[in-house]
């Protein structure tokens, strides 16, 4: 049978690093089979279909290197409170939530109380009084503690405390009445939820997402079926369950079809919910030190496994002791397996907001990627931000320092933790550029890598042509509506940005307030997901 035809794409400004000048790009059966001039173009594929992009932007699509994508379609199809602006709003909108849906249990996410006005979260008290005996289930912004009404604590007997006025839960406590409230959807929820969630997805410009799965995530019933779901959306699995030996981890894998066994493997939790796990207490709480979710015997254990069975391993690590323990571990299976035998696997480690210069040199000689989300740094960096509360501002300038990891040669993949932050790849690149410690950013080109080709690399693909736009790579692709294009200049020069052609680099979007690219169309080798 005769191949799909050539698709030519003319009138459009291709960001290809080896052809910083095309104007035009062949697609033939899902690659990239050319690019160069418009004219050249239209005389090699005479009977090509012929797209005319009137002067849009032409990028490698976007790779989110760690989504959850049923929450993220329940945040879209159900209860988003992060508009919240106070206590009160946020109660409020939950109460015009259960109005409107009589009956039904309540899932609602994003509620962020250090932005309010007097930085006091909901109670289960105030949360029975909206929604009476119904169940409801309302995460923080972070996923790591979440309030819960009385009608959804009478299904946990096992919590502790006393229902009517309890704070939010976090730890095992959280993971409890998470797992009660999942109970509670039905099939068709989940299923309308992950649809909208890969929707909006390809409507921004993403053709792949890393699912950080898991036990205490949304369990195997919601993996199996993302698995099973045909979106065109690629869905590169992680499952975040330990194992104890090379066999389970082999055993686990082939039980679950993820890529690997990492992801939201919990080591500890998150600043905002007072539970990652620190070396010194919290500045706004000085009794609390956060939670341990794994032991350093069992982070070890579990590395030692998949290193054996050459597994791709990984942890959820923000605080500084987590990262502390999972770098002590690595280490000493790197003196037992060596270093080729771990850089092999591609170990990952999500989030790493507290490391040292020191943990950064070894995690980059050792080959270990770093999943990094950073609009974390937009929302809550800077000297009066959430960290800086959580934290002292000393401590908190140290957090996201993606500059150091990038010199000390550890691979970046950026993503978003959706639902934690939305799903805008461009606001991700933006954010890492812009970072809000002086010294900790990455060059605009650096970032827009690390959304793309580096999602590609620590999904293990390393053909050395994902994630890029060259003759010979998949033709995974986004066209963009941008106001304006320029390139950036030297790190030494006065001028950051310049519109000048002759530069020969590729040109990104000028990402400033108001001037947000629009995505009018996304391709995943060769298939039109969006647009």
């Amino acid at each position: 049978m005769p191949g799909a035809p050539t698709v030519l794409l003319l009138g459009g400004r291709i960001h290809s690093p080896s052809h910083p000048d095309a104007t035009a790009m062949a697609v033939r059966d899902g690659v990239v089979a050319w690019l160069g001039s418009d004219a050249v173009g239209r005389d090699q594929f005479p009977s090509a279909d012929v797209l005319d992009l009137d002067g849009a932007l032409v990028t490698p699509a976007f790779v989110d290197s760690h989504v959850h994508v049923t929450e993220t379609g329940l945040c879209r199809t159900g209860l988003d409170l992060r508009p919240a602006t106070s206590r009160r709003h946020c109660l409020q909108l939950v109460a015009d939530y259960a109005a409107a849906h009589p009956g039904q249990p309540i899932w609602g996410h994003g509620w962020d109380e250090t932005g309010w006005p007097d930085g006091a979260a909901p109670d289960t008290a105030a949360l029975d009084a909206v929604v009476g005996d119904r169940p409801a289930y309302l995460s923080r912004v972070d996923v790591h503690s979440a309030l819960a009404s009385s009608g959804l604590r009478k299904l946990v007997p096992e919590l502790p405390g006393r229902p009517g006025a309890a704070a939010p839960l976090s730890g095992a406590a959280h993971h409890l009445i998470r797992s009660a409230a999942r109970d509670l959807l039905t099939t068709a929820q989940r299923a309308a939820a992950r649809t909208a969630a890969l929707d909006a997805t390809a409507a921004a410009g993403i053709v792949a997402v890393h699912e950080c799965a898991g036990p205490n995530i949304g369990g195997l019933d919601d993996w199996r079926e993302l698995r099973a779901l045909d979106h065109g959306v690629e869905v590169v699995g992680y499952w975040g369950e330990a194992v104890t030996s090379a066999a389970r981890a082999r055993d686990l894998l082939a039980e679950t079809g993820a890529r690997g066994l990492g992801g939201d493997l919990f080591v500890d939790g998150a600043l905002g919910s007072h539970t990652a796990w620190l070396h010194e207490p919290y500045a706004d709480a000085a009794d609390c030190t956060g939670v341990r979710h794994l032991d350093p015997d069992t982070v070890e254990a579990h590395l030692w496994a998949c290193t054996e069975a050459g597994v791709t391993a990984g942890f959820h690590v923000i605080g500084d002791a987590a990262v502390s323990a999972v770098v002590a571990a690595l280490e000493r299976v790197v003196e037992h397996f060596g270093v080729a035998a771990v850089a092999r696997c591609g170990h990952r480690l999500e989030h790493l907001e507290m490391v040292s210069a020191e943990q950064a040199a070894k995690l980059g000689s050792w080959g270990v990627i770093a999943s990094m989300q950073p609009v974390f740094d937009a929302l809550w960096g800077g000297v009066d931000g959430m960290y800086a509360q959580r934290l002292g501002a000393q401590r908190a300038a140290g957090l996201n320092p993606f500059a150091l990891l990038a010199s000390q040669g550890v691979p970046l993949a950026f993503g978003s933790d959706s639902p934690v932050t939305t799903l805008d790849p461009w606001a991700t690149v933006r954010a890492a550029a812009h970072h809000r410690t002086p010294g900790s950013a990455v060059s605009m080109r650096a970032a827009f890598a690390a959304a793309t080709r580096g999602g590609w690399r620590a999904a293990g693909i390393n053909d050395g042509v994902s994630g890029t736009l060259v003759p010979g790579a998949p033709a995974s692709y986004a066209v963009w509506e941008a106001a304006r294009l320029a390139v950036e200049a030297p790190r030494d020069s006065v001028q950051r940005w310049s519109t000048d052609p002759r530069s020969r680099v590729p040109a990104l979007p000028v990402l400033e307030p108001g001037d947000a690219p629009t995505c009018r169309r996304t391709v995943h080798r060769g298939v039109v997901l969006h647009g």
